[in-house]
């Protein structure tokens, strides 16, 4: 395997020193990361999928909400494409899927858009393999089925940043690999479309993602001393210079199982 040409060009997407507290306790301490328009000469409309990897307990959901805007960090800031990041530009599928339930899964969709958003609900249901399921009730729905319909209404709303919530949490192997097939397929929407991915699953992270930031709290005599209060982006991985980003069947390989030691033997440390 060898790795695809491309190009990172201008920032989408910027983190600056963000630290962030809970109850009085450091969460986050001076998280520094930039997501950069990735331009693929023999792919049109290559969008960005990043992955953000923590033990539990690293401060992974709270990063997610800092950077959906949904609160704001203690100091330091997001910005999306130059502009402080704000509530409702960029959009979240949370973990739960929430639907209303009185709704058919065409009703979510059309629920709060303009008059003649039923069309373009239609015409991503069919892209999406939900054509057939466009009058069930979220009840009648899989696990698998409700994450894809929660992401059909964040397109819906014009989002080109999404930001997932553990999108592989309670999933069996094969609904897995749907889930990042679906991802794969939204990063292709457009070349400005951005997916970052939180979760502490490293096999399907490294199957789906381009980059991958590793959170977790430094120590201060490392390896084995005090952690220090707050997490940060300790590590960076770019799985397209590894040559792991974009090749199907890349689970099969020395080259993953590889990095699936290394970042696990890291998460013990962290």
């Amino acid at each position: 395997m060898t790795a695809y040409a491309c190009e990172r060009r201008e920032a989408l997407l910027a983190i600056e020193d963000v630290h962030a507290e809970l109850g009085g306790r450091a969460v986050l301490r001076g998280v520094d990361a930039v997501i950069r328009n990735v331009v693929r000469p023999d792919v049109a409309g290559q969008g960005q999928v990043v992955g953000v990897l923590g033990p539990s307990g690293s401060g992974k959901t709270t990063l997610l909400r800092i950077l959906a805007g949904l609160a704001a960090p203690a100091r330091g800031r997001v910005l999306v494409e130059g502009a402080p990041v704000r509530a409702g530009c960029v959009g979240v599928v949370f973990q739960t899927c929430p639907l209303l339930w009185h709704r058919t899964v065409l009703g979510n969709l059309i629920a709060g858009q303009p008059r003649g958003a039923a069309e373009r609900a239609r015409d991503l249901l069919a892209r999406f393999g939900l054509a057939a399921r466009a009058d069930a009730w979220p009840r009648e729905l899989s696990g698998g089925e409700r994450q894809r319909v929660a992401i059909l209404q964040q397109l819906l709303c014009g989002h080109t940043y999404l930001v997932m919530d553990e999108p592989f949490s309670a999933l069996d192997p094969v609904h897995k690999a749907k889930a990042c097939e679906l991802i794969v397929e939204v990063s292709r929407l457009g070349e400005r479309s951005t997916i970052v991915v939180v979760t502490h699953d490293i096999p399907e992270a490294i199957k789906v993602c381009d980059t991958l930031w590793l959170l977790g709290r430094e120590r201060a005599d490392a390896p084995g001393g005090e952690p220090l209060p707050g997490s940060r982006i300790v590590e960076t991985y770019d799985l397209i210079a590894r040559e792991l980003a974009w090749h199907a069947g890349i689970e099969r390989t020395p080259r993953f199982a590889e990095l699936v030691r290394e970042l696990t033997d890291r998460f013990a440390g962290l």
